[in-house]
């Protein structure tokens, strides 16, 4: 499993590094970092997407007459619309969620910043996020560009992965913990 997970990994930072390229001579990777997240969007609020772009049982036709459509249909244009297509046509769409999460690094790290994916039980005020933003950079010496989900299952808390590192003040987490020391006493 290790393998697939690496070869994911690999494919989704080759692709979001000939995006961010595209990107930069287009003058336009901000604006390709806003429609990666709506893109994101799409695929966590549609169990179809996330089927249609995860299963190997479409055909690489189907994949991209759908994807193509979605991409018209929601007004992904230029690059991002093109890059869809290109990704779909070379059977990749499985990589799509990571190529997202690939190009907001290197995005964050051509600003100078480090990027941090933090999931919250629900949705953080500015002020929160100032606040986090401010902490993280104490902790890792560098401005910080957050990308924050909404996990109800944490049930309170945050999770933030900043790199390697990964910080997990959820409850759930604390309360698997307990449930774990209570049955070594027990």
């Amino acid at each position: 499993m290790a393998d697939t997970s690496s070869l994911i990994s690999g494919v989704a930072e080759r692709y979001a590094s000939s995006l961010f390229d595209l990107a930069l001579e287009a003058n336009s990777e901000k604006a390709v970092a806003e429609e990666l997240n709506r893109l994101e969007s799409l695929i966590d609020s549609s169990d179809d997407l996330k089927r249609l772009i995860t299963s190997p049982v479409f055909s690489a036709d189907d994949q991209f007459k759908a994807i193509a459509a979605i991409a018209d249909k929601a007004g992904f244009t230029g690059l991002v619309g093109n890059f869809l297509r290109v990704v779909a046509k070379n059977r990749r769409l499985f990589a799509v969620p990571g190529i997202i999460r690939a190009y907001r690094v290197i995005e964050a790290k051509y600003r100078g910043e480090v990027s941090a994916e933090v999931s919250s039980a629900h949705e953080l005020t500015a002020a929160q996020e100032t606040e986090l933003k401010a902490a993280l950079k104490s902790v890792t010496g560098k401005d910080v560009a957050i990308h924050v989900t909404v996990d109800p299952s944490i049930m309170a808390g945050l999770i933030v992965k900043v790199g390697s590192r990964q910080i997990d003040t959820s409850l759930r987490s604390k309360l698997s913990t307990l449930k774990l020391a209570l049955k070594e006493v027990g």
